[in-house]
């Protein structure tokens, strides 16, 4: 990227990609509504050198609530990464995530993908699930906890209506959806990264996938 960026990273979790983005050299702040997820971040945080340290920042807060932690334009990229699933209704929490982008800034959503949802169910047999999937948004994660999908055109259209608009999008998952979560890292790790890459740019492949990556863009055309 050639500067040092400030990312909002909302909804952290473990503060994989917070930590990955200060290891880089850019100022990160952490949004998190879960007390014991803002105790194994900052856990983590500990043990890395005092300049990382210096540039990540915690604040326990939702990301519906930008408004009150931060000004309008305060950072170059918000990652709102795993999160929408758990918001019952998204375009509040868009809107909020839009008004802190400064202009050209970049806005990341990693969400459930509705238009493939009954595969995995479909592809494991369960037709009750794959079923109802055509109907409803609404699913239970690997984890056992309700979530909802999200359509790629309905969020286009939020992403516009915010002043964000679409500037490109991938697909994530397309054939390692299934793949058990203890299954450890095959031998053909490389290849196999390789050919979800390729099918995550790739129409129609990606538009099956599991999960959608979207980028917006503020301000953008």
């Amino acid at each position: 990227m050639g500067r040092r960026l400030r990312v909002l990273d909302v909804g952290l979790g473990q503060g994989t990609q917070a930590l990955r983005l200060a290891r880089a050299g850019h100022e990160v702040t952490g949004l998190e509504s879960d007390p014991a997820m803002l105790d194994a971040v900052r856990e983590a945080l500990s043990a890395e050198p005092p300049g990382i340290r210096e540039r990540v920042r915690l604040i326990e807060g939702d990301g519906r609530d930008t408004g009150a932690h931060f000004l309008p334009g305060a950072f170059d990229v918000v990652l709102c990464n795993g999160v929408l699933m758990y918001v019952p209704e998204p375009d509040p929490m868009l809107a909020a995530l839009a008004r802190v982008l400064a202009p050209g800034g970049l806005l990341s959503l990693l969400v459930r993908n509705a238009d493939a949802l009954a595969l995995r169910p479909g592809l494991q047999g369960d037709w009750d699930g794959a079923l109802a999937a055509f109907d409803s948004p609404a699913y239970t994660n690997r984890i056992g906890l309700s979530a909802r999908a999200d359509r790629r055109e309905e969020l286009t259209t939020t992403l516009t209506a915010i002043g964000a608009p679409l500037h490109t999008w991938y697909g994530v998952r397309v054939f390692t959806d299934l793949a058990p979560d203890d299954s450890g890292v095959p031998d053909d790790w490389d290849r196999l990264l390789e050919a979800e890459d390729r099918a995550g740019r790739t129409d129609p492949y990606r538009a099956v996938a599991a999960l959608l990556h979207l980028c917006g863009v503020r301000g953008g055309a």
